[in-house]
């Protein structure tokens, strides 16, 4: 019983204070801890109580960051399979693609085709990004554990390990969410302008980080967020396309952060602009986490239809 304990307190109530400092990490520490725990904390009274907890919001706080941490040196493989889940280039995918297919490798095929009438561009997923993908299959894995959460509580079976698996992948599904409502991680200029620019916005390589780390470290606090989040939760219809369309409103503000940047909105203290800005954008995926969670738990309650092998054998 000792042991137990033990093991579920590591992996359900992990202190945040023992995730190393924001250096070690790509970007947006502490924007990724503010979406996490909003969206724990605004979860409706329906969820179940464990994922409502503080012990689940600091756990979905230490998690937030974590697919940054991941992305190490010392790993380059997992860097290399990993990175392109983090964003996706929709001004190429949109040249190539009249949609974007359901399913991940249907993407990657659809992509190596149009290759071909396109040789003056790089059109691979790991070029181009697999953001809604990852988002979407993560959220499929926390649709399931739910499943089996509530099959465990109607036969009256010890859920501990299975409450701590679901908060886990909250907590990761709520990376890649963060991840797509800041608009350079939509675009194919990530960390400073290409292409022609007639209104001679920045072309360092600076823009990304010092928006999303440096600015938000500095200026933003989870007060100033927490009051644009949506109140009221919402069910999502259809998840695949509801999240391409909250990462195709981002992308909408690419050029707004470049505006914005070039103004000085994120210079040291910024500009009351620069941190409205940041505090929607960081609001917006704190909704989207919450509803996608929600969500989860309602479509979980969904009956598994038979096994088409079961149907077969029943006739």
């Amino acid at each position: 019983m000792i042991r137990l304990r033990l093991l579920r307190s590591c992996l359900l109530f992990v202190i945040p204070a023992l995730l190393p400092p924001p250096s070690a990490f790509a970007w947006g520490v502490d924007g990724h801890r503010m979406i996490n725990r909003l969206a724990c904390s605004t979860l409706p009274t329906d969820v179940p109580a464990f994922l409502r907890s503080t012990q689940a919001m600091s756990a979905m706080s230490y998690y937030a960051p974590m697919p940054d941490h991941w992305r190490g040196v010392l790993e380059p493989e997992l860097t290399a399979a990993t990175a392109p889940e983090h964003y996706i280039q929709l001004e190429t995918v949109d040249k190539v693609l009249t949609q974007l297919p359901r399913k991940r490798y249907d993407y990657v095929r659809a992509l190596a085709l149009s290759q071909a009438s396109h040789p003056d561009m790089v059109i691979t997923a790991e070029k181009v990004g697999m953001q809604p993908y990852q988002a979407d299959e993560v959220w499929e894995r926390l649709k399931v554990a739910m499943r089996d959460y509530r099959a465990m509580t109607s036969g009256k079976e010890d859920t501990r390990a299975l409450e701590a698996e679901i908060v886990f992948l909250a907590g990761w599904l709520g990376h890649y969410v963060g991840d797509g409502s800041m608009p350079l991680h939509t675009s194919d200029k990530p960390n400073g302008w290409n292409g022609p620019n007639p209104n001679e916005y920045t072309t360092e390589h600076k823009i990304h980080g010092l928006f999303e780390s440096e600015f938000v470290h500095n200026n933003i606090q989870e007060a100033d967020v927490a009051p644009l989040v949506v109140k009221q939760p919402a069910a999502v219809g259809d998840v695949f396309n509801q999240y391409v369309d909250y990462l195709r409103h981002s992308h909408t503000l690419v050029e707004d952060t470049y505006r914005l940047e070039k103004a000085g909105a994120f210079n040291g203290e910024g500009t009351a602009e620069g941190k409205k800005f940041a505090s929607q954008q960081l609001a917006a995926a704190a909704t989207e986490l919450r509803d996608l969670i929600y969500t989860a738990w309602l479509q979980s309650a969904e009956p598994v239809p038979p096994r088409v092998t079961e149907r077969a054998a029943a006739r």
